[in-house]
């Protein structure tokens, strides 16, 4: 694999963070996303101001209880993990769901 450019950190904030005001950095743990890319200590960039569409990976509140999953919106509301380990959330009229925001970028340490 090559280096196709070096960036600093500001480049690196003017890459990530589109609405700083907005823009968060959740530390998340478990093992449900795996199959996304996102694992146990990972770093996750959120935007809540972007309004959740189908298929994007959202931090989600469910009865208060706060889950990274991808959103599905097409004949029930879903929560889908990314681990055969775990099963979907499906939203019901007595689940509580609030999209806290839209998952941007996931950052992991290699060291």
């Amino acid at each position: 694999m090559g280096v196709t450019s070096i960036l600093t950190l500001g480049d690196l904030n003017k890459l990530m963070i589109r609405h700083p005001s907005a823009t968060y950095l959740i530390r998340v743990s478990g093992d449900s996303m795996v199959g996304a890319g996102i694992g146990d200590g990972d770093l996750l960039v959120v935007d809540r101001s972007l309004t959740a569409e189908h298929g994007d990976i959202v931090i989600a509140a469910v009865n208060s209880e706060f889950t990274v999953k991808e959103l599905y919106l097409r004949q029930l509301t879903q929560l889908i993990p990314y681990n055969r380990a775990y099963c979907m959330i499906v939203i019901g009229t007595e689940e509580d769901l609030e999209i806290f925001g839209v998952v941007t970028y996931t950052l992991k340490a290699t060291k």
